[in-house]
């Protein structure tokens, strides 16, 4: 055979191609991952109504050094998204009841200041202003209306309101009943020993006396007189000035326009007197602060029969 003929077969081994790595993978389940949070976000923004929307907005348009500064934050809030509604797992902790509820508040702090300003801008009381109280307690908005050194609500050791007291009572009495809110009134004195010898009236029935003497006055003014829920008398019991019982500030008497819950309370209790009478007592009709306590009907005695074998025969004369 000759040399043209000849083939030449030139035999390589196959070799396999380099590893190139694993980051590729990384890289792809990134952007599929950005590329799903995108979508999430734009499915979002196309079912948010419009106030939603414009709270996230709003987010957005903070400066940082508002945020910084103590601005409003996403983190005190009750939900993520401003206006997107409440935080199905959010708990509210304990939190202090109020003593009476916003309405309530309000409407009495609205009646302080218009009772403040009808002082100021009436001649009359603007002359006892040193002797009109006003202030806000657990039970509601309270009046208190004091005696000073000079000059006195009532006759000395009597329930005979004195003019100028006349005066204040009738002129507070068609604001109170402007309220939808009821009162009570309550009668002060100070420590002072009753003069009379007489041990059935004392400061009790005294106190008791003046409170109801106020009922009518108020009254007399334009109140009504079912917005009164107690009229009571509380003697030296409870001193305004604590550290001289003989003060004549703790001669006084007391107006409370009660707030929602105190008037349920006394509502309801009033209602259990009623619904179980045999626990109930009853005040005196002239309000002299004496009790009338339920009288023990007495049992029915019973005769031993007599035999009729045994019985003496009548005698007649």
């Amino acid at each position: 055979m000759s040399e043209v003929a000849r083939r030449i077969i030139i035999r390589r081994p196959v070799m396999a191609a380099a590893h190139h790595g694993g980051a590729w993978k990384i890289a792809f389940a990134d952007f599929m991952t950005a590329m799903f949070a995108f979508f999430l976000v734009m499915w979002l923004l196309g079912n948010s109504s419009a106030q939603q929307l414009a709270g996230i907005a709003e987010q957005f348009k903070m400066p940082l050094k508002m945020a910084i500064a103590g601005g409003k934050k996403s983190g005190t809030a009750a939900s993520v998204i401003p206006g997107g509604g409440g935080d199905p797992i959010h708990t509210e902790g304990e939190t202090k009841k109020a003593d009476g509820d916003a309405e309530d508040q309000q409407r009495l702090g609205a009646l302080k200041q218009r009772l403040n300003d009808m002082i100021d801008a009436n001649p009359v009381l603007r002359q006892f202003r040193h002797q009109l109280l006003l202030d806000i307690t657990s039970e509601g908005l309270r009046i208190q209306i004091v005696d000073s050194n000079n000059r006195s609500m009532f006759d000395r050791s009597s329930a005979v309101v004195l003019p100028y007291m006349r005066t204040i009572l009738q002129e507070i009495g068609p604001v109170l009943n402007e309220q939808i809110n009821k009162i009570t009134l309550s009668g002060h004195t100070d420590s002072t020993i009753y003069p009379r010898g007489d041990k059935s009236y004392s400061n009790w029935e005294l106190s008791s006396d003046r409170a109801n003497a106020s009922r009518r006055e108020l009254i007399a003014g334009g109140m009504n007189d079912n917005k009164v829920l107690r009229v009571m008398g509380v003697a030296a019991s409870m001193h305004l000035n604590q550290e001289d019982p003989y003060a004549a500030v703790n001669r006084r008497i007391s107006i409370v326009v009660l707030n929602h819950r105190a008037q349920s309370q006394i509502e309801t209790a009033n209602a259990a007197n009623a619904v179980n009478p045999a626990n109930a007592v009853s005040a005196t009709a002239a309000g002299n602060g004496s009790i009338k306590l339920p009288v023990a009907q007495p049992s029915p005695v019973q005769t031993p029969a007599v035999n009729p074998s045994l019985a003496q025969p009548e005698v007649k004369i």
